[in-house]
């Protein structure tokens, strides 16, 4: 079938990539000075001690025989040990990677919701207020800094109205009472699914601030983008045919205009859903949300490298698989498009 071919040709492509970056990677970090054995070993281990763990971790090898080692680890599952943690990096990052995960899709999800009805609106009314003030707030959003706004949301609504958490993912407390049963592996929609209501309610109080921030970016590019697709659209021969039949201009926008939309939409999504997942960093560090972004800011500053590598290798994979189903999604969606 032509989508099983695809789809294993970008998966051979993306796995060339992976691999690319997982190199590049291991070669920054070997340029960095840094002792891991040392970090391994605490600051009061002697110089044997280090020597032993040097060996232990096969960094007394050359560089290249060390990228291979890693290489075929990771094949075989093995993504290393953190020198901070002394536990699996796959361990470590699975763990963590449900928290961020669930952060960044409730963010493109609102941004969505938010993106593309403003999108629309700048369009019919081009040129009027809602049209300038759809713009005004995308160009804020877009380059307003996530920590800043982050701060913002923090001192408004959590500190100055007590409407919400100000830090964490959940009260340990209702957790404790009200454990979450893994379905889906997103603890939200794991409490969602089992009905689970104070454990759903206590996750979801401290994750809307967050995502908010991480929504920020995606609604403000979704709504310009949208915007200019839709304008586009109505230059469209069929379109102003539509028009000439009688149709409300609600029917043109949102049903004739829109779907021409869709695929840069689609598009763009996986570019914003990796630009969300990295900068989830920040947004973590603020709101002291455990997930990958603190677990990347401890180990840069350890200087464990096990560990940014294989943060590294996660982002790498999910951001090319994003933009795998972002291929095929655009071919399901428009018969123009043909899977090669």
């Amino acid at each position: 079938m032509p989508v099983l071919r695809y789809a294993a040709r970008r998966a051979g492509l993306s796995l060339l990539v992976a691999l690319g970056v997982v190199v590049l990677t291991y070669l920054i970090a070997r340029v960095v000075p840094s002792d891991p054995a040392g970090v391994w070993a605490g600051p009061r281990a002697t110089a044997a001690e280090r020597a032993r763990i040097r060996g232990e971790l096969g960094l007394d090898h050359p560089v290249h025989e060390q990228i291979v080692s890693y290489v075929t680890g990771v094949w075989r599952g093995d993504w290393g040990v953190s020198v901070r943690t002394h536990r699996p990096v796959r361990s470590d990052l699975f763990g963590l990677l449900p928290n961020s995960l669930q952060m960044v899709l409730a963010g493109l999800a609102v941004g969505l919701v938010v993106g593309v009805p403003a999108g629309l609106v700048a369009a019919r009314w081009h040129g009027r207020f809602p049209d300038a003030l759809v713009r005004f707030g995308a160009l804020l959003g877009a380059s307003m800094p996530v920590f800043w706004l982050a701060l913002l949301l923090q001192m408004f609504f959590a500190s100055r109205l007590g409407l919400l958490p100000i830090a964490g993912s959940h009260d340990r407390t209702v957790l404790t009472q009200h454990p979450v049963t893994g379905v889906t592996g997103l603890p939200l929609l794991d409490a969602v699914l089992t009905g689970n209501r104070a454990a759903a309610a206590s996750l979801l109080d401290h994750l809307i601030l967050p995502a908010l921030v991480v929504a920020t970016y995606p609604a403000a590019v979704v709504a310009r983008l949208v915007r200019a697709s839709v304008m586009d659209a109505l230059g469209e021969t069929h379109i102003q045919m539509v028009r000439a039949l009688g149709f409300p201009e609600r029917t043109v926008l949102g049903r004739f205009a829109l779907r021409l939309a869709w695929n840069p939409v689609l598009q763009l999504s996986a570019l914003v859903f990796g630009y969300s997942l990295v900068n989830t960093f920040l947004v973590e560090a603020v709101f002291n949300y455990p997930g990958l972004g603190r677990y990347a800011a401890d180990a840069v500053k350890a200087l464990d490298v096990p560990a940014v590598l294989g943060v590294t290798l996660l982002v790498a994979l999910l951001y090319l698989a994003a933009n795998l189903a972002v291929d095929l999604a655009q071919a399901a969606l428009d018969p123009r498009i043909r899977l090669r």
